[in-house]
């Protein structure tokens, strides 16, 4: 199965000159944990729930403040046309929960995350990418060996 047959393909995109607060207010809306964000037809970063309360509100930075100040820049993503089960081992090495889908191109074109794998591939494949995302360790870890 490919990543284009259990992707979310009807993505909301936040600018990097959006506010804090509008970003949440669209995540609120959406329901999402994470926004990509998109600037002159590219994805430039991602933006988390964890990125506005790590990277804004623990630091003092207000609702006003832009999404590129507190953004992720280095973002993972995938291909459209990559193999499904390629992409969640990915996923599970990473330690990430979902991933923009972007074309050869590289225009973003979905986010699959392991939601979408759940229902479109079964459980197993979406254990198996959570049981390694579940690991100690990675870059929002709270173990002290990473």
């Amino acid at each position: 199965m490919r990543v284009s047959e259990a992707m979310t393909r009807d993505v909301t995109l936040a600018s990097p000159d959006d506010t804090l607060q509008r970003a949440a207010s669209m995540m609120a809306e959406l329901d999402a944990g994470a926004l990509p964000v998109g600037a002159h037809d590219r994805l430039v970063g991602m933006l988390s729930d964890r990125d506005i309360a790590v990277r804004a509100v623990a630091q003092g930075k207000g609702p006003q403040t832009a999404v590129r100040e507190v953004m992720s820049e280095d973002v993972k993503y995938c291909f459209e046309d990559e193999e499904l089960e390629t992409v969640t081992q990915n996923m599970s090495d990473l330690q990430l929960r979902r991933l923009p889908v972007l074309n050869r191109d590289k225009r973003l074109v979905g986010i699959v995350s392991l939601g979408d794998i759940a229902t479109t591939s079964g459980d197993a494949l979406a254990g198996q990418a959570l049981s390694g995302i579940s690991q100690p360790g990675g870059e929002h870890s709270q173990s002290q060996g990473t």
